[in-house]
């Protein structure tokens, strides 16, 4: 590991590597269209800058709140499949 010479961890960097797919599988499979297009903009994934809640609001012209709520729902199906699929 000091071969690599860059002062970050070799583990870290593979298991972060592993989890972005992971992550990436499951937006495409498991979150429909607008939980998709939502924690895509929420979060600048698939090269997005990443927007607040009233910017996504706007772009998608539905509610803050119908972004928040939309948000939440998405993430808890995210948790619960890291939590179920640890690898």
């Amino acid at each position: 590991m000091d071969i690599t010479g860059d002062g970050k961890d070799i583990v870290e960097q593979v298991d972060l590597s592993i989890r972005s797919r992971q992550l990436y599988g499951f937006l495409e499979k498991y979150l429909d269209e607008r939980e998709f297009t939502i924690i895509k903009y929420r979060y600048g994934l698939y090269g997005c800058k990443a927007l607040t809640q009233r910017e996504v609001a706007q772009k998608l012209n539905i509610s803050r709140s119908y972004v928040s709520r939309i948000e939440k729902k998405a993430l808890a199906t995210l948790k619960k499949l890291y939590d179920n699929n640890p690898y």
